[in-house]
C-alpha cells in the first residue's frame, strides 16, 4: 500500500478573490431574473378598451362652417376615421385639414389609441382640433355602465 499524500496549499487572497467573485455572479444572477420576469400576471393585464360597434361623429366649427368627423368602431378596434361635410370652399380655405387628419388617423390605426399622438409645429392647432373632435367621437362610442 502506497499512499501518496499530496498536500494543496491554497493562499488565502485567492480563496477571498473566488468567494466575492461567486457572490458577485450569484447577486447578477438574481439580478437579471428579478429585471427580466414578467412583472404583472395574467389577472392583472390591462383590458384592452372596447367600444359599442357603430359610426360615431362629431362636429366642428370653423368661421361658420361646419365640417363633422365620422370614426368607425368594433368592439374593440377604431376602423376607420373620415372628415365629413368637407366641401369645396371648406378644402380651400384649410388646406391643411385633410394631411393633418391622414396622419393623426394612421397613428391612430396603429396605436389604437388616442395617446401619444404626434404632429408637425407647423399644423399643430388644426391637428389639436382635429384630435379633439376624434377624442369626443371615441366617447361617445364608450360602454355605458350601468
Amino acid at each position: 500500500m502506497s499512499a501518496k499524500t499530496k498536500i494543496v496549499v491554497l493562499h488565502m487572497k485567492e480563496v477571498i478573490y473566488t468567494a466575492v467573485f461567486a457572490a458577485l455572479a450569484l447577486l447578477l444572477i438574481l439580478l437579471l431574473v428579478f429585471m427580466f420576469r414578467s412583472g404583472k400576471k395574467d389577472s392583472d393585464a390591462k383590458e384592452t378598451m372596447g367600444y359599442v360597434p357603430g359610426v360615431y361623429t362629431s362636429s366642428i366649427v370653423l368661421n361658420n362652417q361646419t365640417m363633422d368627423i365620422k370614426v368607425v368602431v368594433d368592439e374593440n378596434r377604431i376602423s376607420a376615421i373620415s372628415l365629413d361635410s368637407l366641401d369645396e370652399t371648406a378644402a380651400a380655405m384649410y388646406p391643411l385639414m385633410q394631411p393633418a387628419l391622414d396622419n393623426i388617423s394612421q397613428q391612430i390605426y396603429e396605436k389604437q389609441s388616442t395617446d401619444d399622438i404626434t404632429y408637425e409645429k407647423s399644423n399643430q392647432y388644426t391637428s389639436t382640433v382635429l384630435l379633439n373632435a376624434i377624442k369626443d367621437a371615441l366617447s361617445k362610442a364608450e360602454p355605458k355602465e350601468d
